[in-house]
C-alpha cells in the first residue's frame, strides 16, 4: 500500500505542522479538516480543505465535516477488490491511503470543575472516532495515526519504504486506534453513569487503563507484572508519582507503598507508618515527623527492617537523619522532601525515595477485586470523618481513651482481618492481624506490646465471639 493521500483532522496540532511538511515532501496530498487546515496552512503545508473532497461545506458549527461517503468510501474501500474500486471510479470517490485523527479533549473537559453537561457534550467527537475505527478495520490498506507520538516513526517508515509501511507497523497503529476510541467511549459512558445519580452502582462498568512501565516481575519471580495508571484520576496516585532516587520499583514494593499511602490519606497531623507485606506494623501520630518515626519504629522494631515508611508531610532534615541512621529501609514515600533532607537520604543508592505530590483527600472510586469471569466493586472505606460513638459500659471512656481510641480505629481498618490494634495515646504499642481466631490475634498484638500493654486501649475489626479475647485483654491491663 503506497500512501498518496492522507486525510488530516486532529484537535491536538502537537508536531502537526512538522508531519504534514515530511508528508508533502513525500508527495502526498493533504486534505484536512477546518482548525487543521488553518494551521497546516499558516505553516506553508500545502492541503486542500475537506469540502473539496466531499462537494459539502462543513455545517452545523462543525459537528459535520467528514461524515460523508466520499471520505468514508475513499478509506473503507478495499483496494484488492474490483467491484469496490468500480463503484468508487463509478460515484467518482478517491482512495484515502492515511488518516491522521486525534479526538476532542471529553476526558480533560468532565474533570474540570463546574463543567455543565452541555459542556460536556459538545466536547464528544463524532466524526474522529467513526474515522478511527474505519481506517483501523482496513488497515491492510489505510495507514491510521491517533498518537503524535507515532508522527516521526510513520514519516520514518515512509521515507525508507517509498511511501509505504510495513504490515506489522499498520496493525500496530490500528490496535493503537481501538484502543483510543474504546478508552474515549467508556470515558463517555462512565460519565453518563454517573449522571444517575440515584444508583451508586452503574449498570455497566468499564476501566480504561493506560501502561506505565512493564516491572521486572510480579509478586513472584516466575509471575509477570506491570503498572497501569487509571486516567483521569482525581487524586494522588502511585502511577504518576516520581521516583527520586533508588531501584525501579517493582510490584511488591507498589503493594506496599499503596497501603502506606491509604493510611498517610486518613491522617492531618504528622504521621508516621512502616508496612511489611502491605499490612501495618508500627504507625504513630507526633508533634513532628521525627516523633511521629520514632513512636512508629517503636512499635515493632524487629519487623519494620525492610520496610516501607509513608510520611504524610515533606520529610524535613530531623526525620531524615532519624531514618538515614536506623536501618535498612525499602521505600520511603512522602509528599515531598526538602533538599537537604533529599541529599542525605538519596546518600544510600539503593534507598527508593518516592513524591506523591499533595495527598488531598481519597479519590471517588470503587475498590474492586476481580473473581473468576467477575468483579466485585464496593465503595472505599473511607473512615476520615469520626464515627458516632455509643458507650455500652458503666465505666466511661475519659477524653484522651476516647482520642486514642479513634487513632486505633482508623490503623486497624488497613490491618488484615482478624485484626486488633493496641494503642496509646496516638501511637501503636501492638498489632495482631492475619488470623483465622480473634483470641490469635489479641495473644500476638499483647506479645508484641510487651509491658506496653497497661492502659492502652484496643481497637478490633470486628466483634468478640467469646469472652476469652476480652479476658485476656483484662488480665494485660488494656
Amino acid at each position: 500500500m503506497k500512501v498518496k493521500r492522507a486525510l488530516i483532522s486532529v484537535f491536538d496540532k502537537t508536531g502537526i505542522e512538522e508531519f504534514g511538511s515530511g508528508l508533502s515532501e513525500l508527495g502526498v496530498e493533504i486534505v484536512s479538516t477546518g482548525g487543521t487546515f488553518k494551521t497546516l496552512q499558516e505553516a506553508g503545508v500545502k492541503s486542500r480543505p475537506v469540502q473539496s473532497l466531499t462537494g459539502f461545506p462543513e455545517i452545523l458549527n462543525g459537528r459535520v465535516k467528514t461524515l460523508n461517503p466520499k471520505v468514508f468510501g475513499g478509506i473503507l474501500a478495499r483496494r484488492d477488490d474490483k467491484k469496490h474500486i468500480n463503484q468508487l471510479k463509478r460515484e467518482s470517490v478517491g482512495l484515502i491511503d492515511m488518516v491522521v485523527v486525534n479526538l476532542y479533549p471529553f476526558e480533560e473537559t468532565v474533570k474540570k470543575e463546574g463543567v455543565s453537561l452541555e459542556e460536556a457534550l459538545e466536547n464528544i467527537d463524532i466524526g474522529g472516532p467513526s474515522l478511527l475505527r474505519a481506517s483501523a478495520k482496513n488497515f491492510d490498506d489505510v495507514a491510521v495515526i491517533c498518537n503524535p507520538a507515532r508522527y516521526q516513526e510513520v514519516l520514518r517508515g515512509l521515507r525508507e519504504n517509498s511511501c509505504q509501511l510495513p504490515e506489522e507497523l499498520l496493525l500496530d497503529l490500528a490496535r493503537e486506534a481501538f484502543a483510543h476510541t474504546a478508552r474515549y467511549e467508556a470515558a463517555i459512558a462512565s460519565y453518563f453513569e454517573k449522571l444517575r445519580a440515584e444508583e451508586t452502582f452503574p449498570e455497566f462498568f468499564s476501566i480504561n487503563l493506560e501502561k506505565v512501565q512493564p516491572l521486572r516481575y510480579g509478586e513472584n519471580p516466575h509471575q509477570e507484572a506491570a503498572l497501569y495508571k487509571l486516567p483521569p484520576w482525581e487524586g494522588v496516585s502511585l502511577a504518576t508519582s516520581e521516583l527520586l532516587s533508588g531501584k525501579e520499583l517493582s510490584y511488591n514494593n507498589l503493594a506496599d507503598l499503596q497501603a502506606a499511602l491509604d493510611l498517610l490519606l486518613d491522617f492531618k497531623k504528622p504521621f508516621a507508618v512502616i508496612i511489611k507485606h502491605s499490612t501495618p506494623c508500627g504507625a504513630a501520630c507526633g508533634e513532628s515527623l521525627l516523633e511521629a518515626y520514632r513512636e512508629a519504629l517503636a512499635c515493632d522494631p524487629m519487623s519494620a527492617y525492610g520496610g516501607i515508611i509513608g510520611l504524610n508531610q515533606s520529610v524535613d532534615l530531623e526525620a531524615a537523619r532519624e531514618i538515614h541512621d536506623t536501618f535498612f529501609v525499602e521505600c520511603i514515600l512522602a509528599p515531598d522532601y526538602e533538599p537537604e533532607a533529599l541529599d542525605l537520604l538519596r546518600k544510600k543508592k539503593n534507598r527508593r525515595i518516592v513524591k506523591t505530590g499533595p495527598l488531598g483527600k481519597m479519590s471517588p472510586g470503587f475498590n474492586l477485586r476481580l473473581l473468576n469471569g467477575g468483579a466485585l466493586l464496593q465503595t472505599p472505606d473511607d473512615i476520615s470523618e469520626e464515627p458516632p460513638l455509643k458507650v455500652v459500659t458503666e465505666i466511661k471512656p475519659t477524653e484522651e481513651q476516647v482520642k486514642s481510641l479513634l487513632f486505633a480505629w482508623k490503623i486497624v481498618a488497613h490491618v488484615r482481618s482478624n485484626a486488633v490494634v493496641l494503642a496509646k495515646g496516638e501511637k501503636i504499642v501492638g498489632i495482631g492481624g492475619g488470623q483465622t481466631s480473634r483470641v490469635d490475634s489479641v495473644i500476638i498484638a499483647l506479645r508484641k506490646a510487651e509491658g506496653r500493654a497497661l492502659s492502652s486501649v484496643c481497637a478490633s475489626d470486628a466483634f468478640f465471639p467469646m469472652p476469652d479475647s476480652v479476658e485476656k485483654l483484662g488480665e494485660a491491663g488494656v
